[in-house]
């Protein structure tokens, strides 16, 4: 899809969890004249709020907030579902005036937003059956384990426990012989949907290493698993956003598993594996401004408006 003339331009803020994406978007958004567009794969959903580190009540209140909390932890936000909302939420925001960043740590839906969608093959439904049938009999373990041999790019992205997203990447495999992560690969270069200044926060990793230690112990402390407590009461306890990061070291605690301790180590360690996985990603997207921190907002925005 080629990017029309009048197409208002976006501002992309990208980068690891824990890089303070969200603090510098709202002095941005704030000295801009912008509204945030979120583009994160788990806080999308409502009622889990500590375990996806949403921004705060008192930051959201600052500037208007999209794709925030605007599904249900029931529905599956697959990247065309994100690409569907971000559109709609973009345009709404520059029908009145406004300047739109988009704000989030998910690379796939990103480069979805962009460039567009991968040309995947659509769901076998015999296929999926088979694999479902399959994937029943094995378990979740070897399933992860089977889709790391044909696609390591992909097992390394998502959470052992999200059985769907394994299957259609393992569906993709036995229909086109090509790993997913190579479909995504390719499409990298396809044109732009939006005319867009890509920016990548990128933090010393000494300092990230330690944000995201502190921030997994401030999500006990704010009371994490009183939150998973509460959404397992809810019926939510095996929807996608539970097999996440923080929210699948906590369920074990609540299930007795582990013991706290345990899972404030399991969860900074997966936090950290995460964030290298996502910089490992934002390290292939063409046209991307990498930015020290701590960062000045001022100069940011002098080299956003002198392009």
């Amino acid at each position: 899809m080629k990017v029309k003339a009048a197409t208002p331009s976006l501002l992309v803020l990208a980068g690891p969890t824990g890089a303070g994406k969200s603090q510098l978007a709202i002095e941005l958004a704030e000295c801009w004249g912008a509204e945030i567009v979120g583009a994160d794969s788990q806080q999308v959903y409502r009622h889990f709020d500590i375990g996806t580190a949403k921004p705060p009540a008192k930051l959201l209140s600052r500037i208007p907030h999209h794709l925030i909390s605007c599904l249900e932890p029931t529905e599956e936000c697959t990247a065309a579902r994100y690409v569907a909302l971000a559109d709609e939420a973009i345009a709404d925001i520059h029908s009145r005036g406004k300047r739109a960043i988009v704000v989030g740590g998910t690379g796939l839906y990103l480069r979805a937003l962009l460039h567009g969608l991968a040309a995947l093959p659509p769901v076998d439904m015999l296929l999926r059956k088979r694999l479902e049938a399959w994937a029943e009999e094995v378990g979740e373990e070897a399933l992860h384990r089977r889709l790391g041999e044909i696609d390591a790019a992909t097992a390394a992205r998502l959470p052992r426990g999200d059985k769907l997203r394994a299957m259609r990447a393992l569906e993709i495999f036995e229909q086109t012989g090509k790993p997913a992560s190579a479909h995504w690969e390719e499409h990298n270069f396809q044109e732009e949907r939006y005319i867009h200044h890509y920016i990548v926060l990128s933090p010393e990793r000494h300092l990230l290493y330690e944000a995201i230690n502190q921030r997994v112990e401030d999500m006990f402390e704010a009371g994490l698993l009183a939150e998973i407590k509460a959404l397992v009461g809810m019926g939510f306890r095996d929807t996608p956003a539970m097999r996440s990061v923080g929210y699948r070291e906590g369920l074990e605690v609540v299930e007795g598993v582990l013991s706290e301790a345990q899972a404030r180590q399991k969860m900074a360690q997966n936090t950290r594996h995460y964030a290298k996985r996502q910089l490992t990603w934002f390290r292939k997207e063409g046209g991307a401004r990498w930015v020290a921190l701590p960062c000045n907002v001022e100069a940011l925005l002098r080299y956003i408006e002198g392009e």
